[in-house]
């Protein structure tokens, strides 16, 4: 099997925008994604799997969302001390799945840290389940592949068309947000991690690519966007951020957490809007003024 390794950039600090290039994949890791049959790439000293939902496509209050707006599941993998993997992740499933790859995650001794939503009008209705681990590699990829074959193997709904190519002005919308993205398919997606956090977790930082990160995915044209994505925020930031992002038109759909050990401990809130991607994008920005401050 081929493994493919993408080389794009990725933002990882909210004092700006830095690259990390790819890395090759260590021998064990290439094991992993072979015996997971799936995709992956390998940055910052973590392995990085795709887990997306192509098998479904998801329409968001009637408006098509492709699967990189918001559909693409994951698990990442880093080296701790004394030679043992911390896994986390976050599974995209439909309402049928859940508790069966629960069980599977459960039964395999793999810990299930939250399950919600991230959006509302949802058609079909997709939940998230994030997931954590300690282990040696291939032990982690034995318990977890059970709950990874049961995604996208039973009923699915019927496909809409798929979204049409953006016609997003995406230089604008990063120098509204500071931040530049990446453009996969129609979706223009901005990425900034948590790093002044400093959270770690048996020797690993839990970075950006670990799961600790703020994102904006854009879709649709300049006149008539969508917006959904993720802010990570310590309990002080909350209101701050929430009231950001109420103050510019932006709905709150989830409150939560993700991981359930880390020190402080980190919120997450889950957001959707619709409008100009300029006014969007202005939303976004100042919700992200919001964290980091004394």
């Amino acid at each position: 099997m081929t493994i493919r390794i993408f080389t794009a950039a990725f933002v990882l600090a909210l004092s700006g925008a830095t690259s990390t290039l790819a890395q090759d994949v260590p021998p064990d890791y290439q094991e992993v994604l072979q015996f997971l049959g799936k995709q992956g790439d390998y940055k910052a000293n973590v392995l990085k799997i795709n887990v997306p939902r192509n098998d479904v496509s998801v329409s968001v209050a009637k408006i098509k969302t492709p699967t990189p707006f918001g559909f693409g599941g994951w698990l990442a993998m880093s080296k701790g001390t004394g030679g043992m993997e911390v896994m986390m992740g976050d599974l995209v499933l439909l309402q049928d799945e859940v508790n069966p790859v629960m069980s599977a995650l459960l039964d395999n001794g793999i810990d299930v840290t939250a399950l919600h939503n991230h959006f509302f009008r949802d058609e079909p209705r997709m939940f998230f389940m994030h997931v954590h681990g300690h282990g040696h590699t291939m032990d982690l990829a034995r318990k977890v592949k059970p709950a990874l074959d049961l995604i996208g193997k039973g009923k699915t709904a019927n496909r809409p068309a798929a979204a049409p190519a953006t016609k997003l002005d995406t230089a604008k919308i990063a120098g509204i947000v500071g931040h530049q993205g990446e453009q996969t398919g129609a979706v223009y997606k901005i990425t900034v991690g948590r790093d002044d956090l400093k959270i770690t977790e048996m020797g690993v930082p839990i970075n950006a690519r670990m799961g600790l990160n703020t994102w904006a995915a854009f879709v649709g044209t300049n006149e008539k966007a969508a917006i959904a994505g993720d802010v990570a925020m310590l309990a002080k930031e909350v209101t701050p951020v929430l009231t950001a992002l109420r103050k510019n038109g932006i709905d709150v759909v989830a409150i939560h957490h993700h991981m359930t050990t880390t020190d402080p401990a980190v919120f997450f809130v889950h957001y959707w809007g619709t409008g100009s991607a300029e006014k969007l994008a202005a939303g976004f920005k100042a919700a992200l003024a919001e964290l980091g401050k004394p």
